[in-house]
């Protein structure tokens, strides 16, 4: 079975940059910000892609090269119905309204999650965008929909007891990673969660194991390239010791290699 070709934070040391390679976000406070302007909710929900769409070009302009949003959990549907039916037709027009400029862009959009749920036009223009764009490698945008990272978990193990029933009690950490919905991305190197609450909230349970966790109380509708910049800035003062101490650090930086003893972790 092939792995997903990225190295894992658990099992070898990932090479660190200055720049954060992946970025993942979980864009909350739509509803607060438009509750603080006397506006419906789904005011803020429509304000929040203007966000996304700044959040976008500043990471390009960075040089990330991948950014995953978090757009609606699996936990989502406990909000009223009615702000659940705004949400899904807010996706659908943005991704009917924004694949083309996307795709000029040499941008790939991916969407994971548990799709089955929503209704057929919604999984269409789902599956068309991603067509449009499966080709372009400047940059990839995924939007985690109906995703949580314990179905995610689930799923890989289902996966991979279907495809290989005999190996049933052997299978290692890369055997599953390959089969997690982001296999194709490196693990992020920084999360950021806006709106002041700081949780991750059941996103990219396996993938966050040693990414950096950056919290802000900053809403995300107000979230744009100065308050990226903060983010990362923040990320570049960070010691990813990955395990080690940080006199290993300033000793001799360490190669990726293979951890044979998972030891003791800082």
């Amino acid at each position: 079975m092939g792995t997903s070709g990225f190295s894992s934070s658990t099992r070898g040391i990932p090479e660190v940059a200055e720049v954060p390679r992946h970025i993942a976000i979980i864009m909350d406070g739509n509803g607060r910000w438009a509750r603080k302007r006397f506006m419906p909710r789904i005011a803020g929900h429509t304000r929040g892609v203007e966000s996304v769409r700044e959040t976008i070009r500043a990471c390009m302009d960075r040089g990330v090269e991948y950014l995953t949003l978090f757009a609606f959990s699996s936990e989502n549907w406990r909000r009223p119905a009615d702000e659940v039916s705004f949400l899904m037709q807010l996706f659908i027009k943005s991704l009917r309204k924004e694949a083309n400029r996307l795709h000029q862009n040499g941008i790939r959009l991916r969407v994971v999650g548990d799709l089955e749920r929503f209704e057929p036009k919604l999984i269409a223009a789902i599956r068309e965008a991603e067509s449009l764009t499966a080709a372009n490698t400047r940059f990839t945008l995924t939007i985690a929909a109906n995703y949580g990272g314990r179905w995610d978990i689930m799923n890989a193990v289902k996966r991979l007891l279907q495809r290989h029933p005999d190996r049933a009690g052997d299978f290692n950490e890369d055997d599953l990673a390959a089969e997690l919905s982001m296999s194709y991305a490196p693990e992020p190197d920084l999360f950021i969660r806006t709106g002041g609450e700081q949780r991750i909230s059941n996103f990219l349970l396996w993938q966050l194991a040693y990414t950096e966790l950056y919290f802000t109380d900053t809403l995300w509708p107000d979230f744009d390239a100065a308050e990226l910049a903060k983010a990362i800035a923040s990320y570049q003062g960070r010691e990813r010791r990955f395990g080690r101490t940080s006199e290993q650090l300033k000793s001799k930086p360490e190669a990726a290699a293979p951890l044979t003893d998972p030891g003791t972790h800082a």
